[in-house]
């Protein structure tokens, strides 16, 4: 999960009450809708899927980025490099945060230079995420162009980033905390908001 914001799940077509783990916003079903989207969006937006390459930011945005590429590749035929990019090290708030092992950083063969990278994550809020995805992006090579996907954009930004791809726009208060969970990790699909004003 980004370390941005934590997230928890439901169906967008459910209205649970509030409980101590959240309501739902997004179940399986939406988090589905919302990846075939964002995948048809990207294939539009780069007039195909010549010279596409994700890069999933650890650990949440890594397996969707998985999902974009298996999905884009059905609607091509075609496999779309995918990888993983490490940002732990580029972090400007390393000394107000707990240290973190560093996760594997997996640059596709063929690198990104000259290449249209999707960097993507699960939760954009600050910023400050994608900002040292993109520094850490740069110590890899030059890409023709990079772009955002993200699950969820909660706002709250304190820097200047937007996603070009959003699965689903999500106000919030900044004490709430929305939670993303997937089945590779988690076991389910779902996205939850917990906290805030009851």
């Amino acid at each position: 999960m980004c370390p941005d914001a934590a997230m928890p799940a439901r169906s967008s077509s459910e209205t649970d009450p509030v409980n101590d783990a959240g309501r739902t916003v997004l179940g399986a079903a939406d988090i589905s809708r919302a990846l075939r989207r964002i995948a048809h969006e990207i294939l539009e937006a780069n007039k195909g899927a010549e010279n596409l390459v994700l890069l999933g930011i650890p650990s949440r945005g890594v397996p969707l980025a998985r999902r974009l590429a298996a999905t884009i590749a059905e609607f091509e035929g075609r496999e779309i490099p995918v990888g993983a990019l490490d940002i732990t090290m580029y972090r400007d708030d390393l000394r107000h945060q707990p240290t973190r092992a560093p996760m594997p950083t997996d640059i596709p063969e063929g690198g990104v230079d000259g290449k249209v990278v999707v960097l993507v994550d699960d939760v954009l809020y600050s910023g400050r995420t994608v900002r040292a995805a993109l520094d850490a992006l740069a110590d890899h090579g030059r890409p023709a162009a990079v772009r955002l996907a993200v699950l969820v954009d909660r706002g709250h930004r304190e820097l200047p980033i937007r996603a070009d791809h959003v699965g689903k726009n999500l106000p919030t208060a900044q004490t709430e905390k929305v939670r993303v969970r997937l089945a590779e990790l988690d076991e389910a699909d779902s996205v939850t908001i917990a906290g805030g004003a009851r």
